[in-house]
């Protein structure tokens, strides 16, 4: 029989999370929760143990000596968990190994199929039937949209916004980057264009409900500029806009991941800006609860968050 000081597998993944990332914060973006409970979780944890896990500075947080045993053995009790989800999962019906997922644009075209592609493997890997995935692709505003509905079992979405009656956890970062025409004035500049010089300038945009133009609203007003020029033009679709801004038509604020080729054969111009903080979170967005769904959507966001090669602009 299992003594009390045994603690959860939630605990057990929080102190992997932190281990991991280096501190509180971070951990807890990638858990869907504020740091305020993941420090309050990890006292109970010590407390559980009896032992302190933790070296606590401004700079972060690292694993003492007696922390560093417990998750290595917690990474042993954590890998067999998965196993054991996974074949639990293995015995139930086959629509339940049906997984809908919605996802917006940018993220459904430079970063999703790496990621199914990665679960499938996972899968094969445990002897486990591959999960058919049905995937559909939108703004974020639909995405969260589909979630709450019942549509689909997770999203991924880029929208600051939290969506209402859904949790969500940070799976990665991202880059925002204001790109023109060869042609246009900006790309002959020499000094970064200023957050108050964007704001005043027409773009081509997304529609309402666009995780990028929501990521630039939101970060504009953080810089402290309340109103922005509105858009010189409304596009359904990033390639529609990458087209547009190649055409001449105005600038255009996109995702790194969107442009990244279009920068490197010149068909676009990266412009930096001053003043304004680029960086974005995308986020795994399920219906309100501690985490994921089990099973297959569990899977994917674990995936969805582990580390990516960053691969510089241009």
């Amino acid at each position: 029989m299992l003594s009390s000081r045994i603690p959860d597998l939630s605990a057990l993944e929080m102190l992997a999370a932190v281990d991991e990332l280096g501190s509180l914060s971070a951990a807890g973006k990638r858990l869907g929760l504020s740091q305020q409970a993941v420090s309050s979780r990890m006292r109970s944890l010590e407390s559980r143990i009896g032992a302190a896990l933790l070296t606590r500075t401004p700079r972060g947080s690292s694993l003492t000596e007696a922390g560093e045993l417990v998750a290595g053995w917690a990474a042993d009790v954590l890998a067999a968990a998965e196993r054991l989800d996974a074949g639990i999962a293995s015995l139930r019906s086959d629509a339940v190994r049906q997984l809908h997922v919605a996802a917006s644009q940018t993220i459904a075209e430079h970063l999703l199929p790496h990621w199914l592609v990665a679960l499938r493997r996972q899968q094969e890997s445990l002897g486990l039937i591959p999960t058919v995935v049905e995937l559909a692709v939108s703004n974020s505003e639909t995405a969260a949209v589909r979630v709450r509905s019942g549509d689909a079992d997770i999203a991924f979405i880029e929208s600051p916004q939290l969506p209402a009656g859904l949790s969500t956890a940070v799976v990665q970062e991202d880059d925002l980057v204001l790109v023109v025409s060869p042609g246009h004035p900006w790309a002959r500049r020499k000094a970064p264009v200023t957050a108050a010089e964007l704001a005043g300038v027409g773009l081509v945009t997304r529609e309402h409900g666009s995780g990028t133009r929501d990521a630039l609203e939101h970060l504009l007003a953080a810089a402290g500029i309340g109103e922005q020029a509105a858009p010189l033009v409304e596009l359904p679709t990033t390639a529609a806009v990458r087209s547009a801004v190649a055409a001449g038509t105005a600038p255009a604020v996109l995702s790194a991941l969107a442009v990244r080729d279009d920068v490197t054969l010149r068909r676009l111009v990266a412009v930096p800006v001053r003043g304004l903080d680029m960086r974005r979170s995308l986020s795994a967005a399920w219906l309100s609860g501690n985490t994921p769904p089990a099973g297959a959507a569990r899977d994917l966001a674990a995936i969805a968050a582990r580390p990516m090669p960053q691969v510089p602009l241009g």
